[in-house]
């Protein structure tokens, strides 16, 4: 544990994770520092949502908001409008004042985070003053946490900055020489390493989190190869012997609408907070064979990141 609170960059790639290949370099290279393992979703809805409700369920689970997405639903929670007054309590409110931002080109997450207490931000607006606008802008998310020319300052605009790209939103990169989002994102993570060196005053304070996601599933996609329990230990003999997994489970009680397949990847690093495990390549056989996390309910990531910002208790072990 940090003997300073922790300031938070979360990168969220929304359906990005086919994308990933060996020459994503700065992905596989955050992975291979950090501990990496898997964020669990519940199953889809039986009837077919579109693109921008399953961008916000799935957004509204990693956020710990499900609840206010489901109260919502009704009245298309990918739609809300800021003037309506929030049922429920704003991040801030929720995790002992914590000052959160989220930047994202996507309308309904622009609005659900506002619904959720977000400062919502433009990246547009993120690089304006910035002479490399058409790189991806390191220096400038690390400056709204209170990061710049290397030194943390007292205090930052914001203790987290949540970054959500999704498929299909390259007119945010303005950059020709950038192929699609993962190479965006990549680059991003690559300009971060750079500035957050190891034993530098950065990399001990920066909690720093890349999760990728599979987005809307084809019906005809292979998901056996991506289980996190495969068939052959849920039918074996033994299978009753074994204990639940965490990720399946909430206080004593079964969860019975666990998605076991294509969960979100996670890794997260914190110059000598977070525990380095084997992962050395950001893929799911990579991390199900050598992280050092299998998998928790993706409502209980903000709750972890919390807890490192000393705004929340430890949930679990």
């Amino acid at each position: 544990m940090a003997d300073k609170a922790s300031r938070a960059l979360v990168l969220y790639g929304d359906g990005l994770v086919g994308q990933i290949s060996s020459s994503h370099i700065h992905l596989h290279d955050l992975a291979s520092r950090g501990t990496c393992g898997f964020l669990s979703l519940t199953d889809q809805p039986s009837h077919a949502d579109s693109e921008d409700e399953r961008v916000v369920r799935e957004l509204a689970q990693l956020l710990d908001a499900y609840d206010a997405y489901v109260t919502r639903n009704g009245e298309n929670s990918a739609a809300l409008e800021c003037a309506e007054k929030s049922t429920i309590s704003t991040i801030s409110e929720r995790f002992m004042g914590l000052r959160a931002a989220i930047l994202t080109t996507n309308s309904s997450v622009k609005s659900f985070g506002r619904y959720l207490g977000f400062t919502v931000l433009e990246f547009d607006e993120l690089t304006k003053n910035n002479h490399s606008a058409n790189e991806p802008p390191a220096c400038e998310l690390l400056k709204l946490l209170g990061f710049e020319e290397g030194k943390t300052l007292d205090t930052g605009e914001f203790d987290l900055v949540f970054v959500h790209i999704g498929r299909g939103e390259a007119n945010i990169l303005k950059n020709e020489t950038i192929g699609n989002e993962v190479e965006w994102v990549n680059a991003l993570v690559g300009g971060i390493l750079q500035i957050a060196q190891p034993g530098s005053e950065i990399g001990s304070r920066l909690h720093f989190s890349v999760v990728m996601s599979y987005g809307g599933l084809v019906e005809d996609e292979d998901t056996s190869l991506l289980q996190l329990i495969s068939q052959k230990e849920t039918n074996s003999d033994l299978s009753l012997l074994v204990p639940r997994q965490s990720y399946t489970m909430k206080g004593a009680n079964l969860v019975n609408n666990t998605r076991h397949h294509c969960p979100m990847l996670i890794t997260q690093w914190q110059e000598a907070v977070t525990r380095k495990d084997r992962a050395e390549r950001f893929s799911f056989h990579e991390f199900k064979e050598h992280g050092g996390n299998l998998a928790i309910p993706a409502d209980r990531f903000l709750h972890e990141v919390a807890f490192k910002l000393w705004k929340a208790p430890k949930y679990g072990a």
